[in-house]
């Protein structure tokens, strides 16, 4: 029997994501200062087909439009983020006026239609002078972003009352500071343990700055999740699993819950050291009201010995024969229930809430129509799994599609579709898609 609305409870929230560089586009007007996105989306190489977000989905000078069917989905929650740029064009010091005037204007907006905001405070988009400072390797950071916390609380804490400190912590050091796949495009060790603490302390200093100027938000953070297998059933493999679940799962929630880094299970995180400094080990830690987790797959993992430090690699998704997304992803439901189980089992999470959750698969205009049966399914099948897990005693209250809109999917450019809704880059008419009218419909409690 298919899952219903009302099988998760009367006070589960329910949403959709998005993120500011990702679609707002005016990149560069009414004051808005550059941020590591607009100068890593110029070097040679690093964006499928040297694509860029310097307009996006115009959200900027569409988000009425855009509330308007976010409203018609019966959504009643919008996840969406501030760019730090646009607010502090250098970072910290200056405010500019007139990108605190969108987003009161967003927020206004929003409110008057009835969606609920949800702020996300960082989602990746450095301002390119503190960059110039160093980033998230330069522990002034902390400094910055509490700076900028603060900035964020006095011009718009009156009405965002949920609010999300970062976005995917794994990720953006690990692709922007280790691998240099992602803005900044910086690589080693070096630099990625010092982003990963910088990134850690920034995490709970948020929150503390949060519940100093209102006792009564509602603060999370969120996290990459994959569900991990060994991809044989031997120690080697077994062994590297376990490795790479300290990366991908631990690395950030376990310092946040006052665990410390896992360092037993993960020998080179003991080379984190050389950043603390003495009182660090409390300062990690902050009692979240939620945690946010984003999940989209499950990776399989088998022993390396040429990958350093961890000796680990995954086996990708193509190669094992199994159903893909675009992103070649492995469509796997299952892997939902499991990182619920898995974060759920932590004694000091108070709620989670799954932030981000979808799919890319390619879609297809006819007749004014788009059929993403496959999309569709996706997020039934996830949504299923979901239920699962809150029958089963997890604290999950929260469900938000990733994504409301086509947009720019970072160093995989335009060609990844997530969205409820088609955008035509070249006109930027909006075109919602079957599953934006299946989950409308969900919504609304109507049958199929």
């Amino acid at each position: 029997m298919a899952i219903t609305k009302a099988d998760f409870g009367n006070d589960f929230v329910w949403g959709v994501s998005t993120a500011a560089y990702q679609v707002e586009g005016a990149h560069n007007v009414d004051g808005k200062g550059p941020s590591i996105w607009d100068e890593f989306v110029c070097k040679p190489g690093k964006i499928y087909q040297k694509q860029h977000a310097q307009i996006a989905c115009d959200f900027y000078n569409r988000y009425t439009d855009d509330n308007r069917l976010i409203k018609e989905l019966n959504i009643p929650n919008h996840r969406f983020s501030l760019s730090w740029s646009r607010i502090l064009p250098e970072g910290t010091g200056r405010v500019n006026r007139k990108g605190i005037d969108f987003y009161n204007r967003l927020i206004d907006h929003s409110l008057e239609m009835g969606i609920q905001p949800w702020v996300t405070l960082y989602h990746w988009d450095l301002p390119l002078s503190l960059q110039q400072d160093g980033g998230w390797v330069n522990r002034d950071i902390i400094q910055w972003f509490g700076n900028y916390v603060e900035n964020c609380t006095r011009y718009f804490g009156d009405r965002i009352k949920n609010w999300i400190v970062l976005n995917e912590p794994m990720v953006f050091t690990g692709a922007g500071y280790f691998l240099g796949v992602h803005a900044p495009g910086k690589k080693g060790l070096k630099n990625f343990l010092a982003a990963v603490h910088h990134a850690a302390l920034c995490q709970a200093e948020g929150g503390r700055v949060l519940r100093q100027f209102d006792q009564s938000f509602n603060i999370g953070t969120t996290f990459s999740c994959s569900h991990l297998e060994p991809y044989r059933n031997i120690r080697k493999d077994i062994e590297a699993a376990k490795k790479a679940d300290v990366l991908i799962n631990r690395l950030f929630i376990e310092p946040l819950l006052g665990l410390g880094y896992p360092v037993n299970d993960l020998k080179i995180l003991e080379r984190m050291e050389q950043y603390f400094r003495p009182g660090d080990e409390h300062k990690l830690a902050f009692e979240m009201d939620f945690i946010g987790i984003q999940n989209y797959t499950r990776e399989i993992v088998a022993y390396s010995a040429f990958m350093p430090f961890v000796k680990a690699k995954i086996i990708k998704a193509n190669k094992r024969k199994v159903e893909t997304t675009l992103m070649n992803w492995e469509v796997y439901p299952q892997a939902m229930y499991h990182v619920l189980k898995k974060f759920g089992d932590y004694k000091q999470v108070k709620q989670i809430m799954v932030t981000e959750n979808g799919a890319a698969f390619n879609d297809h205009v006819f007749n004014e129509k788009i059929e993403d049966c496959k999309r569709k399914k996706f997020i039934q099948d996830n949504l299923a799994e979901l239920s699962k897990a809150q029958k089963e005693g997890v604290n999950v209250k929260g469900y938000f599609v990733w994504t409301l809109l086509d947009n720019f999917e970072w160093a995989e450019g335009y060609y990844p579709r997530f969205g409820l809704i088609h955008v035509d880059f070249e006109t930027q008419k909006r075109l919602i898609k079957d599953s934006g009218t299946w989950y409308r419909d969900f919504l609304n409690h109507e049958p199929e």
